[in-house]
């Protein structure tokens, strides 16, 4: 059996199975053309899909927090991570966690400055918000940490939804 003079594998007709190479004697093709037909089994299998491009669960969770309840119910809404218990319990602390906020500066806060003065109220209201602020990035770091951090009565309330 002759062999290929361009790739050397052994040839079995007119044209070499490997490259396509016309046989000493034969006439080459015009460029861009080729003779040769591979074998359905010459063909590799597909490669498997590829993975989905979603986030990770503790970049998910981190971002629940990030803008409390429209970020919570986005997550809670979209399909690969309404249904990851993780993601979910960080979305629901984190409305129940925004909701929290806004009843303690909106009633609370304003309620305790009627009764004891707007000095009081003064005081107390930048405190709270830098306290506000860093429980908001305290929580959105320890999820990016993958730590799950229970928040008193608000937690459980989350760990229930989830």
């Amino acid at each position: 059996m002759p062999f290929c003079q361009n790739c050397g594998a052994e040839m079995t007709g007119r044209f070499c199975g490997s490259c396509g190479a016309p046989a000493p004697g034969e006439t080459p093709l015009p460029s861009g053309e080729s003779r040769f037909r591979p074998s359905p089994s010459s063909f590799s299998p597909a490669p498997p899909p590829a993975a989905s491009a979603g986030m990770t669960d503790n970049v998910a969770s981190a971002l629940c927090y990030l803008l409390g309840l429209v970020t919570g119910i986005i997550f809670l809404l979209i399909s690969p991570y309404n249904q990851n218990r993780t993601v979910r319990f960080h979305a629901f602390q984190s409305i129940f966690l925004h909701l929290a906020i806004i009843v303690v500066s909106l009633v609370i806060v304003p309620a305790l400055g009627v009764a004891l003065g707007s000095l009081v109220w003064l005081g107390l209201s930048p405190l709270l918000t830098i306290c506000f602020i860093g429980l908001w990035l305290y929580m959105m770091y320890t999820a990016y940490q993958n730590q799950r951090v229970v928040l008193p009565i608000i937690g459980p309330l989350a760990e229930r939804q989830a």
